[in-house]
């Protein structure tokens, strides 16, 4: 089975498409009782997404997991699986194919445990994954629909991961930044992951500010030419420099004064994060 994403955060790091972990065995927690929310979804489980705020491009292919959302915020990306696979390809149970979507290596922004069946109908399932009553995750999988025999994903939608319970944060492959005063920022204005394994680029951090890329790569694993400098373990904080009011942890992020380098304000000193040029993107 394949995932076929619309997300922004796959977009800056990776091809759309991947090969997700189809029979692989599903960890325990992934799905948990939980119980039914106060106003659980009542719409179609196959429908045409919403355009949100004309954001098409992210959450259009979310199809009916969109309207299952209960975002505080916008929707943050949606997607859907592949329009076929093999026999051999498809999951035993709507718990694998559920699984084959969370454990692929472009669902980043997804919490790893936590969804619970919200509804069944015919041959879809609705797992929602929720806080506080609130529908954040939405992934339909059904079985057998055409050229897709066995279970896989339809579709999927979820909010900003920093709608996600903390402890769920934490166990993210992006990182979730937070503002001053401690509480979780939306991943649609700044967040960092490292990079993707693929491309050989796991050593580097990409910090993702609004539409500029920082990079921290002590190991030099990008060309020097892509970027405005070079990363600096330990460096002074230059004149002009301004804190953005950004942390993660002990880490306090600084931009210079005409934002082509970020300064990260760490315990022990201050590092030195290049900025792209262009955006970087693996292929």
């Amino acid at each position: 089975m394949r995932i076929r994403t619309a997300a922004a955060l796959a977009a800056a790091t990776a091809s759309l498409v991947s090969v997700a972990a189809c029979g692989a065995e599903v960890p325990e927690g992934l799905v948990v009782a939980g119980s039914a929310p106060a106003a659980p979804y009542r719409g179609p489980l196959r429908a045409t997404a919403p355009d949100i705020d004309g954001d098409e491009d992210d959450v259009q292919g979310g199809g009916a997991s969109v309207l299952a959302l209960e975002c505080a915020g916008e929707p943050y990306q949606g997607g859907a699986g592949d329009d076929g696979w093999g026999a051999a390809d498809g999951a035993d149970s709507p718990d694998e194919a559920l699984n084959g979507l969370v454990a692929d290596e472009f669902s980043r922004s997804l919490p790893r445990r936590g969804y619970r069946v919200e509804r069944e109908a015919g041959r879809r399932v609705l797992y929602s994954y929720d806080v506080a009553g609130r529908t954040r995750v939405a992934v339909i999988v059904a079985k057998d629909l055409p050229h897709r025999p066995g279970w896989g994903l339809e579709t999927y939608a979820q909010c900003d991961p920093s709608e996600f319970a903390r402890r769920d944060r934490a166990h993210l492959d992006i990182r979730v930044w937070a503002d001053r005063k401690g509480h979780p920022v939306p991943a649609s204005e700044i967040f960092s992951a490292a990079g993707p394994e693929h491309c050989d680029w796991q050593s580097a951090e990409f910090l993702h500010l609004g539409d500029r890329q920082y990079l921290r790569d002590p190991e030099q694993a990008l060309p020097r030419e892509l970027l405005h400098s070079s990363y600096a373990p330990r460096t002074r904080l230059p004149d002009g420099a301004t804190d953005t009011g950004y942390r993660d942890g002990r880490r306090r992020l600084w931009l210079s004064a005409d934002r082509s380098v970020a300064y990260v304000r760490t315990g022990g000193g201050v590092e030195r994060w290049p900025g792209a040029i262009e955006p970087i993107a693996c292929k």
